[in-house]
């Protein structure tokens, strides 16, 4: 239950980034390693979002990760008694 936690916020705010990127980038005059993009609009727009939500994702999964309580991680530390 806790991935719902993670994954739908990041994919709204990967939604959102994709709009406002793709609003100012043109998908056809991408440059990646120097290199023009040579993939189709729709392709280049997918694997932009799939790369914002992965961006999305791990910064959510940090945050909830950050968020343990000390006895927890003191508790994982120290091992089954």
């Amino acid at each position: 239950m806790k991935q719902i936690l993670v994954l739908w916020p990041s994919f709204l705010v990967a939604g959102i980034a994709e709009m406002v990127f793709f609003t100012v980038m043109d998908p056809q005059q991408l440059y990646l390693f120097g290199q023009p993009v040579d993939f189709s609009p729709i392709a280049t727009y997918s694997i932009g979002f799939f790369g914002f939500w992965l961006v999305c994702a791990a910064s959510s999964l940090l945050t909830m990760f950050f968020l343990r309580p000390g006895e927890e991680i003191n508790r994982a530390a120290a091992g089954p008694r």
